[in-house]
């Protein structure tokens, strides 16, 4: 199940995650989808949305999801202006490092065609394979993306580079 409101749009979803043993993707998102975008302000991003991601973590265990079936996603493009986008894939490690499965969905968002004044999305493929091989960089393994051939060569290509 991905959860675009980690748990808080129905309260009922936790509870038929466990009862079906199914696997959750808790994104992080400021305001709602309408509202998202107005003005989105942090005191310091990176920790903000990990902290509102270990709560709702913990809420999914709390309503017997098993850890190893709960995923967290920084919403990157969700409620966040370029600059805090920037600073979550800056600091990916900071998700990585708490243990979770984290999911990093940046394929063809706006804010990477914003860096270089690019408005088609689908120009936007060897922006997010950059953001792909950062964050296998980072330890991340799942990934969102609209080019797969492409991203599946960024990951490799990371990977083996990590791993020698």
């Amino acid at each position: 199940v991905n959860d675009i409101t980690a748990g808080r749009g129905d309260e009922r979803m936790f509870a038929l995650c466990a009862e079906r043993s199914a696997s959750v993707v808790l994104m992080h998102m400021q305001g709602t989808p309408a509202t998202m975008q107005i003005r989105p302000a942090y005191h310091n991003v990176v920790e903000q949305v990990r902290d509102f991601l270990l709560a709702r973590a913990e809420a999914a265990q709390q309503a017997g999801i098993d850890q190893e079936r709960i995923i967290i996603d920084p919403g990157i493009g969700f409620g966040k202006t370029r600059e805090h986008n920037l600073l979550l894939l800056k600091h990916l490690n900071r998700l990585v490092d708490t243990g979770y499965e984290v999911l990093l969905a940046a394929s063809r968002k706006r804010f990477m065609g914003s860096l270089f004044k690019q408005e088609d999305p689908k120009a936007l493929v060897s922006a997010t394979c950059a953001t792909t091989a950062l964050g296998v960089a980072a330890g991340v393994r799942t990934f969102r993306v609209h080019d797969v051939t492409e991203n599946r060569q960024a990951a490799d290509t990371a990977a083996a580079i990590k791993d020698s």
